[in-house]
């Protein structure tokens, strides 16, 4: 109990500090923006640095649930170019949902468990079943906040080496359109102008689409074990 009480505490003054010193102001389009050549410079001349630095940075925002994601997302793309743009965000964005994802787990789940554990039950049943399903179909729709998605999974029993790859794989397609879109930052007006009606519906259904066909399948042999018996 004492463990989890100061893992919360330092979470909280993590989250504190940040708005404390104001950095969320380095992570706004504007800023981007302006500072791009800066950075590109500095990239240049010390490109292991830092795309390290940058990996760092992605995984400790992610990881304590801070806003900046989708920004740092396009800053990949504007500094780093699109292969080791996505290749960079794609493991620093899982690898920082995961331990997102772990601290929901290790403070709350046990809680919400006790608490709500009989109405639970059949979410629970589900998601050892299908969780990766769901989650997958979940990772691929921009709608749904990228925050609450590793904070209610992490109430669940899916397992964190699941939930890494499933993500992992989930948000790729997320991943390429925001580093895809960095190469283009001037002509961005918003963040939220990237993700048009369009490829929002585009996503919901390619995230459905493995619903459907493992339900169909589901279904095709039921069918085919009434027919027998």
């Amino acid at each position: 109990m004492k463990n989890k009480i100061l893992i919360f505490i330092l979470l909280l003054a993590g989250v504190f500090l940040f708005f404390a010193f104001d950095f969320d102001r380095f992570l706004t389009l504007d800023y981007l923006k302006s500072s791009r050549q800066e950075f590109q410079s500095f990239y240049e001349l010390y490109p292991f640095g830092s795309i390290f630095s940058f990996f760092v940075i992605y995984v400790v925002i992610v990881g304590l649930n801070l806003p900046g994601a989708a920004v740092l997302g396009l800053a990949g793309g504007a500094l780093f170019g699109f292969t080791v743009g996505v290749v960079t965000i794609s493991f620093a964005s899982s690898i920082g949902a995961t331990i997102a994802c772990f601290f929901s787990r290790y403070l709350f789940r046990d809680y919400v468990q006790r608490r709500f554990g009989d109405k639970l039950e059949k979410v629970n049943n589900g998601i050892k079943n299908e969780g990766a399903f769901y989650l997958f179909t979940m990772r691929l729709i921009p709608a749904i906040p990228f925050v609450v998605i590793n904070l209610v999974m992490g109430l669940t029993p899916m397992r964190l080496r699941t939930f890494y790859w499933v993500s992992q794989i989930g948000m790729l397609p997320g991943t390429m359109v925001f580093v895809n879109a960095g190469k283009e930052l001037g002509k961005i007006s918003s963040v939220s102008g990237i993700l048009q009606p369009s490829l929002i519906i585009s996503f919901i259904i390619l995230g459905l689409f493995p619903l459907f066909v493992r339900k169909a399948v589901s279904f095709a042999k039921e069918r085919s074990i009434n027919k027998i018996t």
